[in-house]
């Protein structure tokens, strides 16, 4: 498939949006714990945020602070990781809730998951297929 002229360099071409409560500790969060960086912050006149893109990798994940419009609701989202375990044990370690601790069930992945304070589950996974 080729890149649309419109899409930006650092975006992939499906991005995943998050409404969430609380986007600044969020954004630290993923900072900590995947290593993720900033592209793009918009804030709003009483500072919450508006809009930032966040880099995970090669992808972009979007989010904002919820308003009465568009609501904040908790989101599932799946990481490769190169270590499931490490990245567990920081994103507990920053606060995260543990979900389900790193384990394999056969389908060629070491997996686990968490819960962020804006109550969004991240399942992280390793490949360690043969």
């Amino acid at each position: 498939m080729t890149r649309p002229p419109s899409q930006p360099a650092d975006h992939s071409t499906v991005s995943a949006y998050v409404m969430t409560t609380g986007a600044e500790p969020l954004i630290a969060f993923l900072s900590q714990v995947f290593d993720a960086r900033t592209v793009l912050r918009l804030d709003r006149e009483d500072g919450s945020v508006m809009h930032a893109s966040i880099c995970i990798g090669d992808s972009t994940v979007m989010l904002a602070d919820g308003t009465g419009d568009f609501p904040a609701f908790p989101a599932w989202l799946h990481v490769y990781v190169a270590d499931v375990d490490a990245t567990f044990r920081l994103a507990i370690d920053a606060g995260a809730t543990e979900v389900q601790a790193p384990s394999e069930k056969g389908d060629g992945d070491r997996r686990a998951g968490f819960r962020d304070a804006s109550g969004n589950t991240w399942w992280i996974a390793t490949p360690v297929r043969p």
